[in-house]
């Protein structure tokens, strides 16, 4: 069997080349590394795997500001879990 240990440079090479799945694995690498900063760039460059973790991450945060910035960044799914966070009643509200 073939060793798939593929270092980063070679995964950005590809990436820039228009691989997604190159550009999936750098988020999945910026993911276990907890490089929120790489996982936006990647974001940006239109990995929407690096957009779905990073809503992932903001849900379980409760980060609304982050959320409405992944959403305008083009992740869809970001603007979905916000606007489920915003419809949920306040702890303590009453009818």
């Amino acid at each position: 069997m073939a060793n798939t240990s593929i270092d980063r440079e070679t995964l950005r090479e590809l990436a820039d080349e228009g691989n997604e799945t190159a550009l999936d694995r750098l988020a999945d690498l910026a993911d276990a590394a907890g490089d929120l900063g790489e996982l936006s760039e990647l974001l940006d460059e239109g990995s929407m795997h690096a957009g779905f973790l990073l809503t992932r991450r903001a849900v379980a945060a409760g980060d609304l500001r982050e959320l409405q910035r992944i959403s305008d960044a083009g992740y869809d799914e970001a603007g979905r879990e916000l606007d489920r966070l915003l419809k949920a009643p306040a702890d303590g509200q009453r009818d």
